[in-house]
């Protein structure tokens, strides 16, 4: 599996293959309800606002250009049609998600390049050439307005949603695999690591595989928790911000919840920030 996107009420779970398909599944049961099939690996997915449709991105294969395609799903059901297709792009895409009210549509990907599309037109209406290396990850804030991204090149950025202008420039040090925002302090959660082919050359301490804190608008490291044996592949954080989860390159999906000095301090930057 690629990457998968759970709906706004956790029942339906999105996911796309290198088999060439993107399944959507029952979260109760475990079914799976509908199966998209198409001439080439499957890489990012994604829900819309309101889970009515979602973004499915298929891999350059063969004579196949990479591209994104828009799927209609209906009160848990899917249907066959593709309603557009976007093309145009530059390597493999990484990571899609659909912003403006799912007016707009977010795509980064290998050429260290977001690009923003209209979903109704297909017009591309910005690019942004925000890394120097492949972008591993993009997460929007919660209002729509920001998002951040992950790089090879060693950082984390802070963009705006519609100029897909920097903002904040985070510093790893190392590979940046996945990045969030915390919903409610000023907070950039990063995860990466020294290369999975070279992890046997070094102790988990000196490959980085860390998850690390940022002040979202100082971009001063704040913390870190260690616990991951491996690259760290996947971040985020719980709705109420009072726990996050990583997936690493280990096989382990660990989940931290954070003590009370913690909210204390976070609340009181966030408050610190607002005024």
């Amino acid at each position: 599996m690629a990457t998968c996107d759970v709906s706004s009420d956790s029942s339906l779970l999105l996911t796309g293959s290198a088999d060439s398909s993107a399944k959507l599944w029952d979260v109760k049961t475990g079914a799976c309800l509908f199966t998209w099939s198409f001439d080439a690996p499957c890489k990012a997915v994604a829900f819309g606002l309101g889970d009515a449709i979602a973004a499915i991105s298929t891999d350059p294969f063969l004579t196949q250009e990479p591209a994104i395609h828009i799927v209609r799903v209906s009160a848990g059901q899917a249907t066959p049609d593709i309603l557009r297709s976007l093309t145009g792009f530059k390597g493999r895409i990484n990571r899609v998600a659909f912003t403006d009210g799912n007016a707009s549509l977010l795509a980064a990907g290998e050429d260290g390049v977001v690009r923003r599309w209209s979903v109704e037109s297909g017009e591309l209406l910005g690019e942004g050439p925000l890394h120097k290396g492949s972008i591993t990850d993009l997460q929007l804030s919660g209002d729509g307005t920001h998002f951040v991204t992950s790089s090879l090149d060693t950082t984390a950025k802070l963009v705006d949603a519609r100029t897909l202008k920097e903002l904040k420039e985070y510093k790893t040090g190392t590979n940046a695999n996945a990045a969030a925002l915390h919903p409610s302090f000023p907070h950039v959660l990063v995860g990466g690591g020294q290369e999975a082919s070279q992890v046997t050359t070094t102790s988990s301490r000196a490959g980085k595989f860390e998850s690390r804190f940022f002040h979202k608008v100082l971009t001063d490291e704040v913390g870190t928790v260690r616990g991951h044996f491996g690259p760290i592949n996947a971040v985020a954080f719980t709705p109420d911000g009072r726990a996050f989860a990583t997936g690493g390159e280990d096989g382990y999906i660990r989940l931290h919840h954070f003590d009370a000095d913690y909210l204390r301090i976070g609340a009181a930057a966030a408050k610190d920030i607002a005024v």
